[in-house]
């Protein structure tokens, strides 16, 4: 498997583990007072608030942006272009992608929003490479 497959893969559970931090910490609290709830798990994020809400809202981005992501690596490999240069973009969304949940995760409204764009950038430069 190459780097930017491994990096599809990373995508791909990157925002399971951004909304597995917002589960976690609730795991503290009594249950009528916003434990999760598996059996209602989207009732228990509708009462989200603060950082955990925003763990939410950038796993759901991250969900988003995986289909022009994995697209994007996918037409890439398939049209030949060079390997190490999908690895490099690859691995430059994956970090994006950290950085980006991190300034959600602060509300950094501003930075967050860059770094989406430059993480839309890395996809569509590598959908453009094929």
């Amino acid at each position: 498997m190459t780097i930017a497959n491994w990096c599809v893969l990373a995508a791909c559970i990157l925002p399971i583990m951004t909304v597995g931090i917002a589960k976690a910490h609730s795991a503290k609290l009594p249950r009528d007072a916003g434990r999760y709830d598996n059996s209602a798990p989207r009732e228990w994020a509708k009462g989200l608030s603060g950082w955990q809400q925003r763990a939410n809202a950038a796993q759901q981005n991250g969900f988003e942006a995986l289909p022009l992501f994995i697209a994007a690596v996918l037409l890439a490999q398939q049209a030949h272009v060079d390997q190490g240069r999908i690895d490099q973009l690859a691995i430059l969304f994956i970090a994006l992608r950290i950085v980006y949940t991190i300034s959600y995760l602060m509300n950094q409204g501003t930075l967050r929003t860059l770094i989406w764009s430059a993480g839309l950038a890395t996809s569509i430069a590598l959908l453009l490479m094929a």
